[in-house]
Parts: structure tokens; C-alpha cells; sequence
């Protein structure tokens, strides 16, 4: 997917966001304030949305851009993929 420089940063990125969920695991298991567990939701919930624009954007410089077989001619079945995840993403 990645080279190698990109694909450390992104694994960077998951393991922030896997302390994240740890961290709420954590709180609910100490049974935290709710103010405290809504900080950490936010926070992971930041960490994904971040992880998931760099992903869309890699997928769409890497795989919308033109189809090598008819220049100028987006590849539709990337870019109905691309739909697909979104729609289920913002559910």
C-alpha cells in the first residue's frame, strides 16, 4: 500500500490510537467520570478520522487517477469502492 517511510508513519498512527482505546478500556474498568470518558472517546475518535483521510487520500491519488488504458478516464469500480467505504463510514 505504503512505502516503507509512509507505511512506519501510519502504524505510528494505529499505535496512538490502540493507547487511546486502551486508555477508555482503562477508565471504564476504574470506572472514570463520564466527562473524562467522553475526553478519551473524542480523542480516539479524532485519532481514526485522521488515519482515515490520509488512507483516502493515498486510495485516491493511487487508485481514482486515470486508467492507464484510457487516459483522462477515472476508474470506475475505485471510485464506487471509494463511495461504498464512505457511506459506511459516516453511518
Amino acid at each position: 500500500m505504503h512505502a516503507n517511510k509512509e507505511k512506519d508513519k501510519l502504524l505510528a498512527r494505529v499505535r496512538r490510537i490502540k493507547g487511546q482505546v486502551e486508555a477508555l478500556e482503562r477508565a471504564f474498568e476504574s470506572e472514570a467520570e463520564s466527562e473524562k470518558i467522553l475526553h478519551l472517546i473524542v480523542a480516539a475518535r479524532g485519532g481514526i478520522s485522521g488515519l482515515m483521510g490520509e488512507v483516502v487520500e493515498h486510495h485516491i491519488r493511487n487508485h481514482l487517477a486515470d486508467d492507464p488504458d484510457q487516459p483522462g478516464v477515472l476508474r470506475p469500480e475505485a471510485q464506487q469502492a471509494l463511495i461504498d467505504i464512505i457511506h459506511s463510514y459516516v453511518k
